[in-house]
């Protein structure tokens, strides 16, 4: 038995409603956007570059959330630079870690005012520990979708002496890492 006109109209009409709210559901998915900077200029450009580019217009504003990450190192009590080991008496420690507070509160708002400029709201958050470490448990508490670093430029050697956080953050975070080279 066939169906009347102005049923299979409705069962269409019925259908292409639902599936406009499954695309609107889709597109109102807020993607979670991590940017971790530190105070060299490679890691403000890429907040930069973010902001231009996945911020850039009002439409896309509302569907992402962004947090600015600045990790502390901690300030060894003891170290050895080369010579006989040297013990750091905790006046000098308080001093130190008071200094790092002051940059990092400097940093972070200086990263707001960014965001501010560009009519970017941005959550900041600062934690203290191993900077590749941290920022790949900061992705995994705050569920990011994306992380944006800066590269520093280093040559094949001195990364592989000194380290790249944002290799080790492309190799470990749970989520893509978009890796923002420097300006040449």
């Amino acid at each position: 038995m066939a169906m009347g006109s102005s049923q299979e109209a409705k069962l269409l009409e019925k259908e292409a409603e639902e599936e406009e709210k499954h695309e609107e559901e889709i597109e109102r998915t807020e993607v979670k956007v991590l940017i971790a900077l530190d105070e060299s200029e490679g890691s403000l450009h890429a907040l930069n570059w973010a902001l231009d580019h996945l911020f850039g217009n009002a439409g896309s504003r509302d569907l992402r959330s962004l947090t600015i990450l600045h990790i502390i190192q901690p300030f060894p009590q003891y170290f050895c630079p080369g010579g006989p080991g040297v013990y750091v008496t905790p006046m000098v420690v308080d001093s130190v870690i008071k200094s790092q507070e002051q940059h990092s509160a400097a940093l972070l708002r200086r990263a707001s005012t960014m965001c501010s400029e560009k009519h970017v709201r941005a959550e900041t958050l600062k934690k203290e520990g191993e900077p590749k470490e941290a920022i790949c448990q900061v992705v995994e508490q705050i569920h990011a979708d994306l992380v944006v670093i800066g590269s520093r430029g280093l040559g094949t050697i001195k990364r592989a002496v000194l380290g790249s956080v944002s290799d080790y953050v492309a190799h470990h975070a749970k989520c893509p890492v978009l890796i923002v080279k420097p300006p040449k």
